[in-house]
Protein backbone atom coordinates (compact mmCIF):
# COMPACT_ATOMS: atom_id res chain seq x y z
CA UNK A 1 0.00 0.00 0.00
CA UNK A 2 2.82 2.31 1.07
CA UNK A 3 4.44 1.74 -2.36
CA UNK A 4 1.36 2.69 -4.53
CA UNK A 5 1.06 5.86 -2.32
CA UNK A 6 4.45 6.73 -3.16
CA UNK A 7 4.09 6.48 -6.79
CA UNK A 8 0.76 7.95 -6.78
CA UNK A 9 2.38 11.10 -5.26
CA UNK A 10 5.65 11.43 -7.71
CA UNK A 11 3.18 10.74 -10.72
CA UNK A 12 0.93 13.81 -9.34
CA UNK A 13 4.57 15.31 -9.10
CA UNK A 14 5.55 14.62 -12.45
CA UNK A 15 2.35 15.44 -13.88
CA UNK A 16 2.54 18.87 -12.49
CA UNK A 17 6.29 19.11 -13.68
CA UNK A 18 5.08 18.42 -17.27
CA UNK A 19 2.04 20.21 -17.07
CA UNK A 20 3.56 23.41 -17.20
CA UNK A 21 4.48 22.82 -20.90
CA UNK A 22 0.69 21.85 -22.05
CA UNK A 23 -2.33 23.34 -22.08
CA UNK A 24 -3.79 25.63 -19.44
CA UNK A 25 -6.61 22.82 -18.59
CA UNK A 26 -3.84 20.49 -18.01
CA UNK A 27 -2.17 22.79 -15.80
CA UNK A 28 -5.21 23.38 -14.10
CA UNK A 29 -5.87 19.50 -12.98
CA UNK A 30 -2.24 18.92 -12.38
CA UNK A 31 -2.25 22.26 -9.85
CA UNK A 32 -5.43 20.84 -7.93
CA UNK A 33 -3.75 17.10 -7.43
CA UNK A 34 -0.76 18.68 -5.84
CA UNK A 35 -2.37 20.59 -3.69
CA UNK A 36 -4.97 17.68 -2.86
CA UNK A 37 -1.78 15.90 -2.39
CA UNK A 38 0.11 18.33 -0.32
CA UNK A 39 -2.77 18.69 2.02
CA UNK A 40 -3.24 14.79 2.00
CA UNK A 41 0.15 14.38 2.90
CA UNK A 42 0.07 17.00 5.56
CA UNK A 43 -2.92 15.80 7.07
CA UNK A 44 -1.93 11.89 7.78
CA UNK A 45 2.00 12.88 7.97
CA UNK A 46 3.03 11.13 4.95
CA UNK A 47 4.82 11.58 2.15
CA UNK A 48 6.43 15.06 3.16
CA UNK A 49 9.98 15.25 2.36
CA UNK A 50 12.05 13.13 5.18
CA UNK A 51 15.53 13.23 3.17
CA UNK A 52 14.27 15.93 0.90
CA UNK A 53 13.78 19.83 1.86
CA UNK A 54 13.31 20.61 5.25
CA UNK A 55 10.87 23.74 4.56
CA UNK A 56 11.31 24.99 8.14
CA UNK A 57 15.15 25.74 7.49
CA UNK A 58 14.42 27.40 4.21
CA UNK A 59 13.98 31.48 3.43
CA UNK A 60 11.26 30.54 0.99
CA UNK A 61 8.38 29.27 3.32
CA UNK A 62 8.29 32.43 5.57
CA UNK A 63 8.59 34.36 2.24
CA UNK A 64 5.47 32.92 0.55
CA UNK A 65 3.30 32.62 3.60
CA UNK A 66 4.73 36.29 4.67
CA UNK A 67 3.00 37.52 0.70
CA UNK A 68 -0.18 35.60 1.29
CA UNK A 69 -0.93 37.08 4.48
CA UNK A 70 -0.17 40.68 3.36
CA UNK A 71 -2.82 39.92 0.41
CA UNK A 72 -5.30 38.18 2.86
CA UNK A 73 -5.20 41.22 4.99
CA UNK A 74 -5.32 43.58 2.15
CA UNK A 75 -9.11 42.02 1.69
CA UNK A 76 -10.18 44.40 4.65
CA UNK A 77 -9.12 47.79 3.02
CA UNK A 78 -9.41 46.85 -1.04
CA UNK A 79 -11.76 49.00 -3.21
CA UNK A 80 -12.14 46.41 -5.65
CA UNK A 81 -15.25 44.18 -5.47
CA UNK A 82 -15.27 41.51 -3.33
CA UNK A 83 -15.47 39.12 -6.27
CA UNK A 84 -12.60 40.62 -7.82
CA UNK A 85 -9.95 40.60 -5.17
CA UNK A 86 -10.83 36.71 -4.44
CA UNK A 87 -10.30 35.87 -8.10
CA UNK A 88 -6.75 38.35 -7.57
CA UNK A 89 -5.87 36.66 -4.39
CA UNK A 90 -6.74 32.93 -5.53
CA UNK A 91 -4.23 33.86 -8.64
CA UNK A 92 -1.46 34.56 -6.01
CA UNK A 93 -2.49 31.49 -4.39
CA UNK A 94 -0.13 29.68 -6.68
CA UNK A 95 2.71 30.76 -4.66
CA UNK A 96 1.42 27.95 -2.66
CA UNK A 97 2.73 25.22 -5.32
CA UNK A 98 6.48 26.16 -4.64
CA UNK A 99 6.03 25.30 -1.11
CA UNK A 100 3.75 22.32 -1.99
CA UNK A 101 6.62 20.59 -4.62
CA UNK A 102 9.25 21.23 -1.94
CA UNK A 103 7.46 19.04 0.49
CA UNK A 104 6.07 16.36 -1.38
CA UNK A 105 9.22 15.66 -3.48
CA UNK A 106 11.41 13.00 -1.05
CA UNK A 107 14.61 13.38 -2.50
CA UNK A 108 16.89 14.03 -5.30
CA UNK A 109 15.71 11.08 -7.20
CA UNK A 110 11.98 12.10 -7.37
CA UNK A 111 13.48 15.87 -8.10
CA UNK A 112 15.24 14.04 -11.46
CA UNK A 113 12.33 12.39 -12.37
CA UNK A 114 9.83 15.49 -12.03
CA UNK A 115 12.67 17.55 -14.01
CA UNK A 116 12.86 14.44 -16.74
CA UNK A 117 9.10 15.17 -17.25
CA UNK A 118 9.32 18.81 -17.31
CA UNK A 119 12.08 18.35 -19.75
CA UNK A 120 10.03 16.04 -22.09
CA UNK A 121 7.00 18.48 -21.89
CA UNK A 122 9.36 21.82 -22.87
CA UNK A 123 10.95 19.54 -25.76
CA UNK A 124 7.30 18.30 -27.33
CA UNK A 125 7.01 22.48 -27.24
CA UNK A 126 9.96 23.03 -29.08
CA UNK A 127 9.92 20.79 -31.56
CA UNK A 128 6.82 21.18 -32.29
CA UNK A 129 7.35 24.79 -33.14
CA UNK A 130 9.82 24.11 -35.39
CA UNK A 131 7.60 21.70 -37.21
CA UNK A 132 4.86 24.22 -37.51
CA UNK A 133 7.99 26.74 -38.91
CA UNK A 134 8.32 24.17 -41.39
CA UNK A 135 4.84 24.00 -42.42
CA UNK A 136 4.64 20.10 -40.83
CA UNK A 137 1.34 19.31 -39.25
CA UNK A 138 1.12 19.35 -35.70
CA UNK A 139 -2.45 17.29 -34.39
CA UNK A 140 -1.98 18.76 -31.01
CA UNK A 141 -1.23 22.36 -31.02
CA UNK A 142 -4.33 24.50 -30.19
CA UNK A 143 -2.82 28.07 -29.16
CA UNK A 144 -4.88 30.29 -31.19
CA UNK A 145 -1.55 31.84 -32.82
CA UNK A 146 -0.45 28.23 -34.08
CA UNK A 147 -0.68 29.35 -37.51
CA UNK A 148 0.56 32.81 -37.39
CA UNK A 149 3.30 32.90 -34.47
CA UNK A 150 4.27 29.14 -34.27
CA UNK A 151 2.93 28.47 -31.29
CA UNK A 152 1.83 25.13 -29.69
CA UNK A 153 -0.60 25.07 -26.31
CA UNK A 154 0.00 29.03 -25.05
CA UNK A 155 0.61 32.44 -26.79
CA UNK A 156 3.96 33.67 -28.23
CA UNK A 157 4.77 35.56 -25.35
CA UNK A 158 4.48 32.57 -22.75
CA UNK A 159 6.23 30.21 -24.86
CA UNK A 160 9.15 32.40 -25.69
CA UNK A 161 9.88 32.73 -21.84
CA UNK A 162 9.40 29.53 -21.04
CA UNK A 163 11.68 28.00 -24.13
CA UNK A 164 14.52 30.81 -23.14
CA UNK A 165 14.33 29.35 -19.47
CA UNK A 166 14.64 25.47 -20.49
CA UNK A 167 17.40 26.41 -22.74
CA UNK A 168 19.35 27.52 -19.80
CA UNK A 169 18.50 24.70 -17.62
CA UNK A 170 19.72 22.15 -20.62
CA UNK A 171 22.99 24.00 -20.31
CA UNK A 172 23.27 24.38 -16.23
CA UNK A 173 21.97 20.98 -15.78
CA UNK A 174 23.27 18.98 -18.55
CA UNK A 175 25.78 16.51 -17.04
CA UNK A 176 22.10 15.31 -15.80
CA UNK A 177 21.50 13.71 -18.88
CA UNK A 178 22.33 9.88 -19.22
CA UNK A 179 24.70 7.57 -21.73
CA UNK A 180 27.36 9.25 -23.14
CA UNK A 181 26.32 11.92 -25.54
CA UNK A 182 23.82 12.73 -22.65
CA UNK A 183 25.69 16.28 -21.89
CA UNK A 184 26.01 17.09 -25.82
CA UNK A 185 22.33 16.25 -26.54
CA UNK A 186 21.34 18.94 -23.72
CA UNK A 187 23.86 21.50 -25.68
CA UNK A 188 21.96 20.82 -28.82
CA UNK A 189 18.75 21.07 -27.07
CA UNK A 190 19.76 24.12 -25.35
CA UNK A 191 20.66 26.04 -28.69
CA UNK A 192 17.65 24.35 -30.55
CA UNK A 193 15.15 26.18 -27.89
CA UNK A 194 17.12 29.19 -27.76
CA UNK A 195 17.42 29.59 -31.90
CA UNK A 196 13.69 28.73 -31.70
CA UNK A 197 13.18 31.84 -29.04
CA UNK A 198 15.26 34.29 -31.05
CA UNK A 199 14.15 33.55 -35.08
CA UNK A 200 11.04 31.61 -34.39
CA UNK A 201 9.04 32.90 -31.46
CA UNK A 202 8.43 37.22 -32.19
CA UNK A 203 8.03 38.04 -27.82
CA UNK A 204 10.32 40.39 -26.73
CA UNK A 205 10.01 39.21 -23.41
CA UNK A 206 11.25 35.84 -24.30
CA UNK A 207 14.08 37.04 -26.55
CA UNK A 208 14.79 39.70 -23.82
CA UNK A 209 15.41 36.91 -20.85
CA UNK A 210 17.01 34.96 -23.61
CA UNK A 211 19.56 37.48 -24.18
CA UNK A 212 20.01 38.25 -20.48
CA UNK A 213 20.44 34.18 -19.35
CA UNK A 214 22.86 33.48 -22.27
CA UNK A 215 24.75 36.72 -20.81
CA UNK A 216 25.10 35.06 -17.38
CA UNK A 217 25.82 31.67 -18.85
CA UNK A 218 29.29 33.01 -20.94
CA UNK A 219 29.89 35.08 -17.72
CA UNK A 220 30.10 31.92 -15.68
CA UNK A 221 32.16 30.15 -18.63
CA UNK A 222 34.50 32.96 -18.08
CA UNK A 223 37.66 33.45 -15.75
CA UNK A 224 36.56 35.22 -12.31
CA UNK A 225 39.16 38.25 -13.89
CA UNK A 226 36.85 38.37 -16.67
CA UNK A 227 33.66 38.36 -15.06
CA UNK A 228 32.89 42.01 -15.47
CA UNK A 229 32.17 41.80 -19.12
CA UNK A 230 28.78 40.79 -18.60
CA UNK A 231 27.54 44.44 -18.44
CA UNK A 232 28.28 44.80 -21.79
CA UNK A 233 27.54 40.72 -23.45
CA UNK A 234 24.06 41.69 -23.64
CA UNK A 235 24.40 44.76 -25.65
CA UNK A 236 26.84 43.00 -27.31
CA UNK A 237 24.25 40.04 -28.15
CA UNK A 238 21.82 42.15 -28.61
CA UNK A 239 23.47 43.76 -31.60
CA UNK A 240 24.57 40.53 -32.67
CA UNK A 241 21.36 39.53 -33.25
CA UNK A 242 19.86 42.74 -34.62
CA UNK A 243 21.83 42.13 -37.56
CA UNK A 244 21.45 38.18 -37.77
CA UNK A 245 17.73 37.42 -36.65
CA UNK A 246 14.69 39.54 -38.61
CA UNK A 247 12.40 38.79 -35.81
CA UNK A 248 14.70 40.73 -33.07
CA UNK A 249 15.29 43.61 -35.59
CA UNK A 250 11.47 43.55 -36.51
CA UNK A 251 10.17 43.69 -32.69
CA UNK A 252 12.94 45.93 -31.82
CA UNK A 253 12.02 48.25 -34.67
CA UNK A 254 8.73 48.50 -33.82
CA UNK A 255 9.31 48.78 -30.06
CA UNK A 256 11.08 52.06 -30.54
CA UNK A 257 8.06 53.20 -33.25
CA UNK A 258 5.45 52.63 -30.70
CA UNK A 259 7.81 54.34 -27.46
CA UNK A 260 8.19 57.21 -29.96
CA UNK A 261 4.45 57.76 -30.51
CA UNK A 262 3.33 57.26 -26.97
CA UNK A 263 5.68 60.11 -26.33
CA UNK A 264 5.13 62.23 -28.66
CA UNK A 265 1.19 61.40 -29.34
CA UNK A 266 0.12 59.34 -26.24
CA UNK A 267 -0.47 57.06 -28.67
CA UNK A 268 -1.57 53.92 -26.08
CA UNK A 269 -3.32 51.73 -28.90
CA UNK A 270 0.02 49.61 -29.66
CA UNK A 271 1.26 46.64 -27.29
CA UNK A 272 4.16 49.57 -25.64
CA UNK A 273 1.93 52.07 -25.95
CA UNK A 274 -0.47 50.49 -23.70
CA UNK A 275 2.06 49.13 -21.06
CA UNK A 276 3.64 52.76 -20.53
CA UNK A 277 0.08 54.41 -20.30
CA UNK A 278 -0.85 51.40 -17.64
CA UNK A 279 2.67 51.96 -16.00
CA UNK A 280 2.25 55.79 -15.56
CA UNK A 281 -1.51 55.59 -13.53
CA UNK A 282 0.08 52.62 -11.52
CA UNK A 283 2.77 54.80 -10.35
CA UNK A 284 0.03 57.74 -9.74
CA UNK A 285 -1.63 55.25 -7.40
CA UNK A 286 1.65 54.51 -5.77
CA UNK A 287 2.23 57.87 -5.00
CA UNK A 288 -1.35 58.60 -3.98
CA UNK A 289 -1.19 55.01 -1.48
CA UNK A 290 2.01 54.27 -0.58
CA UNK A 291 1.55 52.93 3.37
CA UNK A 292 -0.47 49.44 2.44
CA UNK A 293 -1.78 49.95 -1.45
CA UNK A 294 -5.54 50.32 -2.64
CA UNK A 295 -5.67 46.23 -1.65
CA UNK A 296 -6.10 42.79 -3.50
CA UNK A 297 -8.02 42.80 -6.74
CA UNK A 298 -7.75 46.67 -7.06
CA UNK A 299 -5.86 47.38 -10.08
CA UNK A 300 -9.09 48.11 -12.29
CA UNK A 301 -10.89 49.90 -9.99
CA UNK A 302 -7.85 52.29 -9.28
CA UNK A 303 -7.12 52.41 -13.06
CA UNK A 304 -10.79 53.35 -13.92
CA UNK A 305 -10.95 56.15 -11.02
CA UNK A 306 -7.89 57.62 -12.59
CA UNK A 307 -8.82 57.42 -16.51
CA UNK A 308 -12.23 59.02 -15.17
CA UNK A 309 -10.89 62.11 -13.63
CA UNK A 310 -9.70 63.38 -17.09
CA UNK A 311 -11.56 61.61 -19.39
CA UNK A 312 -15.55 61.37 -17.69
CA UNK A 313 -16.58 59.38 -20.74
CA UNK A 314 -14.27 56.65 -20.10
CA UNK A 315 -15.31 52.59 -20.44
CA UNK A 316 -13.96 50.69 -17.75
CA UNK A 317 -11.24 48.26 -18.51
CA UNK A 318 -11.84 44.53 -18.19
CA UNK A 319 -12.36 42.74 -14.36
CA UNK A 320 -9.25 41.44 -13.46
CA UNK A 321 -6.74 42.85 -15.80
CA UNK A 322 -3.39 44.28 -14.71
CA UNK A 323 -0.60 47.25 -15.70
CA UNK A 324 1.86 44.23 -17.85
CA UNK A 325 4.25 44.67 -14.78
CA UNK A 326 4.17 42.76 -11.67
CA UNK A 327 6.44 44.70 -9.56
CA UNK A 328 3.75 47.71 -10.22
CA UNK A 329 1.02 45.37 -9.58
CA UNK A 330 2.31 44.51 -6.03
CA UNK A 331 2.58 48.45 -5.55
CA UNK A 332 -0.87 49.43 -5.94
CA UNK A 333 -2.08 46.46 -4.12
CA UNK A 334 0.04 46.84 -1.53
CA UNK A 335 1.88 49.99 -1.45
CA UNK A 336 5.75 50.41 -0.84
CA UNK A 337 5.45 47.23 1.05
CA UNK A 338 3.74 45.52 -1.60
CA UNK A 339 7.45 46.64 -3.67
CA UNK A 340 9.67 44.93 -0.57
CA UNK A 341 7.30 42.08 -0.35
CA UNK A 342 8.07 40.84 -3.81
CA UNK A 343 11.69 41.61 -3.88
CA UNK A 344 11.91 39.58 -0.09
CA UNK A 345 10.53 36.79 -1.78
CA UNK A 346 13.26 37.14 -4.71
CA UNK A 347 15.75 37.34 -2.41
CA UNK A 348 14.36 34.79 0.07
CA UNK A 349 14.57 31.77 -2.81
CA UNK A 350 18.23 33.57 -3.75
CA UNK A 351 19.35 33.21 -0.22
CA UNK A 352 18.13 29.21 -0.57
CA UNK A 353 19.83 28.57 -3.85
CA UNK A 354 23.34 29.62 -2.42
CA UNK A 355 23.12 26.21 -0.61
CA UNK A 356 22.95 24.59 -3.43
CA UNK A 357 25.91 22.63 -5.39
CA UNK A 358 27.00 24.90 -8.27
CA UNK A 359 25.16 23.26 -11.48
CA UNK A 360 21.85 23.42 -9.37
CA UNK A 361 22.26 26.78 -7.82
CA UNK A 362 23.08 28.18 -11.70
CA UNK A 363 19.62 26.67 -12.77
CA UNK A 364 17.97 27.64 -9.99
CA UNK A 365 19.58 31.46 -10.20
CA UNK A 366 18.70 31.15 -13.94
CA UNK A 367 14.66 30.41 -13.01
CA UNK A 368 14.43 33.26 -10.89
CA UNK A 369 16.59 35.75 -12.66
CA UNK A 370 13.94 35.11 -16.07
CA UNK A 371 11.17 35.44 -12.95
CA UNK A 372 12.72 38.77 -12.27
CA UNK A 373 13.26 40.39 -15.51
CA UNK A 374 9.87 39.24 -16.89
CA UNK A 375 8.54 40.31 -14.50
CA UNK A 376 9.36 43.95 -15.57
CA UNK A 377 7.17 43.95 -18.39
CA UNK A 378 4.68 41.62 -17.60
CA UNK A 379 2.28 40.52 -14.31
CA UNK A 380 4.26 36.91 -14.37
CA UNK A 381 3.60 35.62 -11.08
CA UNK A 382 -0.69 36.83 -11.58
CA UNK A 383 -1.41 35.82 -15.05
CA UNK A 384 -2.33 31.65 -15.66
CA UNK A 385 0.33 29.24 -17.18
CA UNK A 386 3.24 31.62 -17.52
CA UNK A 387 3.33 32.21 -13.25
CA UNK A 388 2.33 28.16 -12.92
CA UNK A 389 5.62 27.67 -15.17
CA UNK A 390 7.70 29.61 -12.64
CA UNK A 391 6.15 28.51 -9.21
CA UNK A 392 5.89 24.86 -10.18
CA UNK A 393 9.96 25.47 -11.77
CA UNK A 394 11.22 27.10 -8.79
CA UNK A 395 9.75 24.63 -5.84
CA UNK A 396 11.06 21.87 -8.30
CA UNK A 397 14.63 23.31 -8.48
CA UNK A 398 14.49 24.34 -4.84
CA UNK A 399 13.51 21.01 -3.83
CA UNK A 400 16.49 19.39 -6.17
CA UNK A 401 19.31 21.47 -5.32
CA UNK A 402 18.24 20.90 -1.61
CA UNK A 403 17.53 17.79 -1.38
CA UNK A 404 19.78 14.66 0.05
CA UNK A 405 21.83 13.36 -3.03
CA UNK A 406 19.91 9.57 -3.76
CA UNK A 407 23.27 9.10 -6.34
CA UNK A 408 26.85 10.21 -7.28
CA UNK A 409 27.27 13.86 -7.51
CA UNK A 410 26.73 16.02 -10.31
CA UNK A 411 29.95 17.18 -12.25
CA UNK A 412 31.01 20.25 -11.71
CA UNK A 413 31.85 21.89 -15.20
CA UNK A 414 34.75 24.44 -16.05
CA UNK A 415 33.92 27.41 -14.51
Amino acid sequence: MRTTTINFRLAIICLAAASVGLSIAIISIAKLLLLLCAVAALLLRKGLSQDGVTLAKTFTLPAVLAVLLAFVLSLFWTVAPLREAAGSLAKYGKLMIILAMMALIRDRREALYALAAFAIAQLLVVLSSWMLFVDMPVAWASSRTTVSHYTVFSGYLDQGIMSAVFAALCWHLRGLVPGRYGPQIAVAVAVLSLANVFFVMIGRSGQLVGVVLLSLAIMWQLPKKYRAAVVVLPFLLVAALFVSSPAVRERLTLAKTEVQNYSAKQDASTSSGVRLAFWRRAAQVIAQRPLAGAGIGSWSSEYDRLERLDNPRHKDINRGSNPHQEYLLWGVQLGVPGLLLIAGFMLSVLRDTLKMETPYARAAQSALLALAVACLFNSTLYDGLIGDFFCVLIGLLLALGLSKPAGPPLPQHAT
